[in-house]
């Protein structure tokens, strides 16, 4: 089941629901990709009809923000769970070791802090199998390089992609992708620092109270202001809005 978050679909589930719906798809023989909604995200699909086209084809879409967990409830949605993206890496990651699963790493700010990613994940989860690891750079990659890093993927037998590139990067670049694969392609935004300790995580009461942004906010003010400024106010407008429209009906 999906919800309608202002103009984002998102699924209705709960942690262990996305985990088995992931498994799932590994079992598929063509590719997929997997969305990790927050705020951000929801705003930018609001405002680009093409990257809305991309979330909204997505073959899942988790609540990986608070905010959009609320949001589902609100509008009714009761069983919705918030699904952070990190705790999706970390069960993935217990899966793969366990399963067999291949797991490739694209993303990472730089080749040190995906090296350090492999390293704490393979400390994590000694039976994983890591195939693949690249970090791009930050520029658009030319349709040649592109080319050999999906041979590359391919080759190696990836079952799972972890792609931390950010958002709204990794959203196209996994669509624009997914279909050359045949493994399931997860944006992880923000996981690839946290793994690496190059972030750390809000406590957990002001991840409980809404208030992880703020956390957030003082680490990286500098990056981070401009954005919560653009889409947090527009976020509650426009969900009041559709709160109010759907009680009208």
């Amino acid at each position: 089941m999906k919800s309608l978050v202002i103009k984002m679909r998102v699924d209705v589930l709960q942690l262990n629901d996305a985990i088995f719906k992931i498994k799932s798809m590994c079992c598929q023989p063509h590719g997929s990709y997997v969305c990790v909604s927050n705020v951000h995200m929801c705003m930018e699909v609001f405002d680009s009809p093409s990257f809305s086209g991309i979330v909204n084809g997505a073959d899942l879409v988790v609540a990986d923000g608070k905010p959009i967990c609320f949001a589902q409830k609100v509008l009714g949605f009761k069983d919705a769970g918030q699904v952070r993206g990190q705790d999706l890496v970390n069960l993935l990651c217990a899966e793969a070791g366990l399963n067999g699963y291949k797991v490739g790493l694209y993303g990472g700010a730089t080749e040190e802090t995906l090296r350090l990613v492999e390293k704490n994940i393979r400390q994590d989860y000694p039976g994983i199998d890591i195939v693949y690891r690249y970090s791009p750079p930050f520029r658009p990659l030319t349709e040649e390089e592109n080319s050999s890093v999906i041979d590359n993927i391919i080759n190696s037998k990836v079952d799972i992609l972890l792609v931390g590139i950010g958002c709204p990067k990794q959203e196209i670049w996994m669509q624009a992708n997914y279909k050359k694969t045949d493994c399931v392609m997860l944006g992880v935004g923000a996981a690839f620092d946290f793994i690496a300790g190059t972030k750390k995580h809000a406590p957990m009461w002001m991840q409980r109270i809404y208030l992880e942004w703020v956390f957030r906010l003082f680490c990286e003010p500098k990056r981070l202001w401009k954005r919560y400024l653009k889409h947090n106010p527009r976020f509650i407008y426009h969900l009041i809005k559709q709160i109010v429209s759907a009680k009208l009906r």
